[in-house]
């Protein structure tokens, strides 16, 4: 089976949809994208879901195989995407790993259990050029 890159475009910016049509064509993959029908995402391979909640992590784990490589800001998904043999990574450029995944999910957890009790925790800051060179970089490292 071919590999291929599946993006969870529900909230991938348009950079990096863009770097990932760049390293599609130059390494000869298939480029997927997944997004509920909220979402505008110019694609030739493109599948809409709903807006029910987990509906596009859902066809994106039904889609990957081994050794693709899956674009997700998702940590719960990108676990998934590990355990099914395949390469996860963020719009920013982390490549999450097997052996790390688990504290990243811990943290996760514990920081919605504070943000439950009233507390707030920092979101993430504004995107620029750096994060899409650190992004091209990884994403061409998973797929060499």
């Amino acid at each position: 089976m071919r590999r291929k890159i599946i993006v969870d475009a529900d909230a991938a910016p348009r950079t990096v949809l863009e770097i990932c049509r760049q390293a599609a064509d130059y390494f000869s993959v298939a480029l997927w994208t997944v997004a509920s029908f909220n979402h505008c995402i110019n694609s030739h391979r493109h599948v809409v879901v709903g807006n029910a909640p987990q509906e596009a992590d859902i066809q994106v784990i039904n889609m990957t195989n081994k050794g693709d490589v899956v674009v997700t800001q998702d940590w719960g998904l990108a676990a998934m995407v590990l355990g099914k043999g395949a390469s996860a990574l963020s719009p920013a450029g982390r490549i999450f790993r097997e052996d790390t995944i688990e504290f990243l999910l811990e943290e996760r957890y514990l920081k919605a259990k504070f943000r439950r009790s009233g507390g707030r925790t920092k979101g993430p800051c504004k995107r620029n050029a750096g994060d899409d060179q650190k992004f091209k970089n990884s994403l061409f490292f998973l797929l060499s």
